[in-house]
């Protein structure tokens, strides 16, 4: 039985304890917001946050994380700046990499990197759509939200 805490609750499951994070997520707590995508770490749709600090989920263990604090996009609440910023720049298109991209955005924002650091930070996000310039724009405008809050 393995014990983690995702959300700010406490979950024990009885799972092998070298299954990836995002099975765990999706398949065993139905946190479906995570995506999957490639499964090897290379896209960023799975990220979520792990102490703080954006991972990606497909790559880890659960045992890489027990003990730590995990949090999914359900775990973000919706007055976000980040998520408010993508809202009102309009970002999604299809949506599918947009939780992974908010985990990742949103932890490196939160830590204090320079917006045009993170914007470059995603050049290894897979978005099939093609909502970069989007994305980049709504970073900025989160960049600009977590300013004056602060």
């Amino acid at each position: 039985m393995i014990s983690l805490n995702v959300n700010g609750k406490t979950y024990k499951l009885d799972v092998p304890s070298d299954m990836p994070l995002l099975w765990a997520i999706r398949d065993n707590l139905k946190l479906t917001g995570t995506k999957y995508a490639c499964g090897i770490g290379e896209c960023g749709s799975c990220t979520v946050h792990v102490d703080g600090k954006a991972v990606r989920s497909c790559g880890v263990s659960v045992e890489d994380v027990l003990g730590k604090k995990i949090t999914t996009i359900e775990g973000i609440p919706e007055n976000n700046p980040v998520k408010k910023a993508w809202v009102d720049e309009q970002v999604v298109q299809c949506g599918y990499c947009q939780p992974g991209v908010i985990m990742q955005v949103s932890a490196e924002l939160s830590s204090g990197s320079d917006p045009h650091k993170v914007i470059d930070s995603l050049d290894d996000v897979i978005c099939r759509c093609g909502s970069h310039p989007r994305i980049k724009k709504g970073i900025k405008t989160a960049a600009k939200m977590m300013r004056k809050e602060g």
